[in-house]
């Protein structure tokens, strides 16, 4: 067994233990809720003569604690499985408590005794500390032996076995960074760091598990378009002191006279340990024998996370007037003014009639589609910008137009076969999607660092779902070869997906329906977990909702919608949805990309 302590009793705040989910995911509280989860978890040894069932539950509990080499849990073990159990091989999160069957006993004497424990699965995390989505039964064998008389567990499975409530107890999602890879098919694209979530235990010396955690590498699935500097570093020591001044000590790395080598690395531990808290670090210094370099936060910034979202101009809000189709930029108060250029006049003779648009990240460009969906146009946002030929068109319906951070455009062409085109100042490029088993990509929304992107997509019961995937480039400028990869689907309950937007670098959100629910908004990362940090409104009637990149910014209200029967824009400031009055109807209401 193990001992349950809130925190409070120790640190003098207050303290409660979450409350279970339902059964087929797991959220976990990243926003002010989650420093204020303290229930620390004290191991308990064996007792003297305990019987299987009971030291099976004691070492499952003991599993848990806060204990940093798990060496109580390991007393449970027999001296050979204690030299063979890996805890870290991984996380199996259920959805309650396991169920134990058994207590057969094997040979005379019942010097041996076999147990199984049982229970519905909701996660897994690797043994890189990646979160996955998974359902179905787990049921895993635990084999006892009798050493001096007293029963100890002799054959079990490596890793860890944790209940979806001691799971959001005892670990935390943080994110880890890597460079966005080359693109030799744009040789002057800017590298960014991009964030690689990952789960680990909350109260056990975070920031030098997080440091390891960066050195070990990138996700299997996000590997593919990020690259490292730390190739080959261990990492020795973590502390940050009063002053906010984190100090890094590897080994495996020769720093010395190769400071951009060093400022390189050095951005990444930055970044890494500086989301474990806001405002936790002001410098970084990192060390290896023989040298080392500094960075602070205005010094990485050029590689910061989200650096591509459009700066100051991510968080500007437009949306289209439903009456004249002009596109606006909307102010706090009032109706805004209209865009400079083409996009923002009424329409007049010999202009298509338009449908959707999108700004480009920077502000100083965007994309529309006509009203039939046949013909693309790019325009200036500046005055005396015309609308000029149509920069791609088809027989099919153009859709979901989404701007990188790059300056690329990405349209759904939804055709009788319908595919995905990326648009760049040498023409269209078709992208290929793998495994998409007999879905159809209904929209999509890349992110700023172009490496990741969010899709809808729709079965033959016309069932609409949320999946992730990672985005390679390869070729040359005359030739890009660009390929969408490592489709998974996420948020396996939602039914429905209606929108989806990056609401930072490292989460989305996402307009849905579960079965027999509401419509909700819901916050998911880009590893499928969900975030618990508020109960998000029920959003009846909103037909989609936007979000910018720049979440962190308070001042900034985080999410827009439409409301598709009145035609109504609202935000969403705290957990209250504000109308935006206006003097006319709108049929979008969204930020740049």
């Amino acid at each position: 067994m193990a001992v349950v302590v809130p925190a409070a009793l120790l640190l003098g705040g207050c303290a409660a233990m979450p409350d279970a989910g339902p059964v087929s995911r797991v959220e976990i509280s990243q926003g002010a809720a989650d420093k204020n989860l303290q229930v620390r978890v004290f191991p308990v040894a064996p007792n003297k003569g305990e019987t299987p069932r009971g030291m099976l539950a004691g070492f499952l509990d003991a599993s848990i604690a806060d204990e940093e080499n798990y060496d109580t849990a390991r007393k449970y073990l027999s001296k050979g499985a204690r030299a063979r159990w890996n805890p870290a091989a991984g996380i199996v999160v259920l959805a309650g408590d396991p169920a134990i069957s058994g207590d057969r006993g094997i040979g005379e004497g019942e010097t041996a005794a076999e147990l199984t424990a049982s229970a519905t699965q909701v996660a897994r995390i690797d043994d890189n500390h990646s979160y996955r989505d998974s359902d179905g039964e787990m049921r895993a064998s635990y084999i006892f032996v009798k050493e001096d008389g007293e029963w100890r567990i002799d054959q079990l499975p490596d890793g860890l076995v944790v209940n979806q409530t001691n799971f959001r107890n005892s670990y935390r999602q943080v994110s880890r960074f890597f460079y966005s890879a080359a693109d030799p098919s744009a040789p002057t694209a800017h590298e960014v760091l991009v964030a690689d979530p990952i789960y680990l235990r909350r109260r056990i010396d975070p920031l030098t598990a997080a440091a390891k955690a960066l050195a070990t590498g990138p996700s299997q699935w996000l590997a593919p378009v990020v690259s490292t500097a730390l190739d080959g570093v261990t990492v020795q020591h973590v502390v940050v002191d009063d002053s906010k001044v984190a100090r890094v000590e590897i080994a495996g790395a020769e720093l010395a006279g190769r400071l951009q080598f060093c400022q390189r690395m050095a951005a990444q531990f930055f970044y890494t340990l500086s989301d474990q808290g806001k405002s936790q670090i002001d410098r970084l210094e990192l060390k290896s024998a023989g040298g080392g370099c500094t960075t602070t936060r205005t010094l990485s910034d050029q590689v910061a996370p989200g650096s591509l979202a459009g700066g100051s101009t991510a968080t500007r809000q437009y949306y289209q007037r439903a009456d004249t189709g002009q596109l606006m930029m909307a102010a706090d108060q009032g109706e805004g003014t209209p865009v400079p250029g083409e996009l923002g006049k009424a329409p007049a003779g010999g202009r298509p009639e338009l449908g959707t648009v999108a700004v480009r990240r920077d502000g100083q460009r965007a994309a529309v589609v006509s009203a039939d969906g046949h013909d693309l146009y790019t325009v200036g946002t500046s005055t005396g910008d015309t609308l000029g030929k149509p920069v791609l068109s088809t027989t099919g319906r153009l859709a979901s137009l989404s701007w990188d951070g790059r300056g690329e455009l990405w349209v759904v062409d939804r055709d009788q076969a319908p595919k995905v085109q990326l648009l760049r100042d040498r023409g269209a490029v078709t992208v290929p999607v793998d495994d998409l088993g007999g879905r159809t990509v209904q929209s999509l929304k890349v992110s700023s660092d172009g490496v990741r992107v969010a899709l809808v997509l729709k079965d033959a019961a016309g069932v609409r779902t949320l999946a992730l995937a990672v985005v390679t480039h390869n070729g040359t400028p005359d030739r890009p070869v660009v390929r969408i990869s490592g489709l998974h689907t996420v948020a396996p309950l939602l039914t429905d997906v209606a929108s989806v937007s990056w609401a930072d670098t490292e989460q989305l959100v996402v307009l849905g329906t579960e079965k027999d629910r509401l419509q909700q908004l819901y916050y998911i990362g880009t590893d499928g977990s969900q975030s618990g940090d508020a109960s998000l409104q029920s959003a009846v009637g909103m037909v989609s909702a936007a979000a910018s990149e720049g979440r962190d910014n308070a001042s900034i209200p985080l999410v827009l919608a439409v409301d598709g029967n009145s035609l109504k824009i609202y935000r969403l400031t705290g957990n209250q949805w504000r109308e935006v009055v206006l003097p006319y109807k709108a049929n979008s209401f969204f930020y740049p990309g």
